[in-house]
């Protein structure tokens, strides 16, 4: 288990808590690994109801560590060996309630896990984004389906392609929220949201989320984007992209194609 991810069990609710504030909650491989206990875990236990996915500091999540990920995904030949598609796969496959309470930035898998949470709580003033082609690559957690379902395909492909930020008001008005409210209600909010479904008839819930979700062809997509996730990130695109990120400039597409 990484120290950058807590669990607690309490009337049912499993709390899975980021704890990497200091990075912005960014998301490293062991970190995968942990997020992917807590969710199999989950499913496993019948004294899990609900989970609950929450993040210390001002931010739910950075997106991926660029420099973990980057060092680990050149060294292997194996992409879907990487722990986070472990953990895209936990997601998937996780058939009881998943809550959010989301605070501060929520950037690429920071916004694309939300897709598979059940009830979201954003703060108002919280920002959200995909800025995956800014980094030259592509979408991920099924995010390809599952964002133009919540939203539509004009809305999607602009957050998609421009990489542009939307506030928590936003996410809320376009049906990627059910709350938002004030930051500092945020946790309260979602933990009464996770106790209350929590304490719902647990077979009944189980049903009908699976009923609500395709597991199995939300997996193969989720294969589909990592071989293009894949195959971008080995690109002289990328290469550009990543190396602007470091020198804090904007990237330099002009003589690629």
């Amino acid at each position: 288990m990484s120290e950058h991810i807590r669990t607690e069990l309490s009337d049912g609710v499993l709390s899975v808590t980021l704890n990497r504030a200091d990075k912005k909650n960014a998301i490293t491989q062991a970190m995968y690994a942990a997020l992917s206990d807590a969710m199999e875990r989950a499913k496993a236990d019948d004294a899990i109801r609900a989970v609950l996915l929450r993040a210390e500091g001002d931010s739910f999540s950075a997106g991926n560590d660029i420099g973990d990920f980057i060092a680990i995904g050149s060294q292997t030949e194996k992409p879907f060996d990487m722990s986070v598609f472990r953990y895209l796969k936990s997601l998937a496959d996780l058939d009881k309630p998943l809550v959010a309470a989301v605070k501060g930035r929520a950037v690429g898998i920071g916004l694309t896990m939300l897709l598979h949470c059940d009830l979201v709580v954003v703060a108002d003033d919280a920002l959200l984004s995909v800025p995956f082609v800014n980094l030259a690559l592509a979408p991920e957690a099924a995010s390809s389906l599952l964002l133009p379902a919540a939203i539509g395909h004009q809305r999607a492909f602009e957050l998609f392609a421009l990489g542009e930020v939307i506030d928590g008001r936003t996410a809320l008005a376009w049906g990627l929220a059910n709350r938002a409210v004030p930051a500092g209600d945020v946790d309260a909010t979602a933990a009464e949201l996770a106790a209350k479904v929590a304490a719902r008839a647990p077979n009944s819930i189980r049903k009908t989320k699976r009923l609500m979700r395709d597991a199995e062809a939300l997996w193969v997509l989720m294969q589909r984007e990592g071989e293009a996730f894949g195959s971008q990130m080995k690109s002289p695109e990328a290469m550009e992209a990543f190396t602007a990120f470091t020198q804090k400039r904007a990237p330099d597409f002009s003589k690629l194609g």
